[in-house]
């Protein structure tokens, strides 16, 4: 395809996705727009992904894979980004799948708008076996922002429905990431410091209600059972992330802080869940004394004085915390593990209703 023909580049790293990887790709190839390139990295996966690929690429010259040495996601997406010839960038998950008028959609609502960044809604598909899953839906009002300070005033209502934290729910316009350089940070979960890279100074953003993403959760080694070593660290540099943003632009009225104030919170009993998970090697006393240590964070009181949880359980659990009750805190966290290792379907929908 012509250069000056393409509309959009589709950015998507590889990494042991063998049983998945197909349907990623045709969902792609089934996509209402045809204008476009995929750009597929093969990021020295070990499975015979990067075979299923180049099977694809055979038979569609819009699709090209790159086999490189194992160096993380965000080095795939990195490599991509320098090669795109689309007007537009959409960086995709392989394991996940789209709806046909994904890209047409958000193309057409871009080019409408002159939008450097279209943001849609997604849904949340959480297996809780092989072939059954409950479905949540993320997705905030239709709105056109034109200029900076519109949007950073009803940033909040975005972040709140978790819809800028992922790359995945939007369609970039390639000049604005290549004239401002951005690109993925070599870090984990890379996702949230690129798009807080991208809104920092974006101007125009165009925001549809439609959902057409599908993000698979609960894959072989599930979510609900994974324990995640440094994870209170991350999220302590992310909400320090967070804050800067916000101070940057010099917004700071009440919806905002208190949709971060309970966006702390609210991940930090994560953080605290996250101990208790049955992978944590700790002893019980090194894990209470580790939970005592997080309570003593002078951010957690602040926080827990601004958040204004919407589910009545989420108050509940908000308690010991507010208490700054060790043992409570771990209990509770321990009765969250049960129900997420036990039951990953009430989990899912406790979750989605906090």
């Amino acid at each position: 395809m012509e250069e000056n023909k393409i509309k959009v580049s589709i950015i998507m790293p590889v990494y042991k996705v063998e049983e998945y990887v197909g349907k990623a790709i045709e969902s792609i190839q089934a996509q209402t727009l045809k204008e476009w390139e995929f750009l597929i990295v093969d990021d020295g996966t070990p499975d015979k992904s990067g075979e299923i690929c180049d099977a694809y690429a055979a038979k569609d010259e819009r699709i090209q894979v790159i086999h490189k040495e194992n160096g993380g996601a965000p080095s795939a997406r990195n490599m991509a980004i320098e090669i795109a010839k689309g007007e537009y960038m959409y960086f995709m998950d392989s394991d996940d799948w789209a709806e046909p008028t994904m890209l047409e959609d958000m193309y057409n609502l871009a080019k409408r708008d002159n939008a450097q960044l279209v943001v849609a809604g997604f849904f949340i598909d959480t297996y809780y076996d092989k072939d059954n899953y409950v479905t949540d839906d993320y997705f905030v009002e239709d709105a056109v922002y034109p200029d900076k300070e519109s949007f950073r005033r009803n940033a909040y209502k975005l972040f709140d429905k978790n819809l800028l934290y992922t790359p995945w729910n939007k369609l970039f316009e390639s000049k604005y990431i290549m004239d401002n350089n951005l690109r993925f940070p070599k870090t984990f979960w890379d996702d949230f410091p690129f798009n807080v890279s991208i809104v920092r100074n974006v101007e125009r953003v165009t925001v549809t209600h439609k959902q057409y993403y599908h993000f698979l959760r609960a894959r072989s080694e599930s979510e609900t059972a994974a324990y995640r070593p440094g994870m209170y660290e991350k999220r302590e540099e992310e909400h320090g992330w967070m804050l800067d943003l916000y101070k940057g632009w010099h917004v700071g009225d009440a919806a905002s802080k208190e949709m971060i104030a309970r966006r702390y919170i609210e991940r930090f009993v994560g953080c605290v869940e996250n101990i208790t998970n049955p992978k944590c090697e700790m002893t019980t006393k090194e894990k209470k004394q580790e939970i005592k240590k997080m309570l003593a964070n002078p951010r957690v009181k602040k926080m827990v004085k601004v958040a204004r949880p919407h589910s009545f359980y989420m108050k509940v659990m908000l308690l010991p915390i507010k208490w700054n009750s060790t043992v409570l805190t771990y209990l509770e966290a321990k009765v969250i593990t049960y129900v997420k290792t036990k039951n990953t379907k009430l989990f899912t929908k406790l979750k989605a209703g906090r």
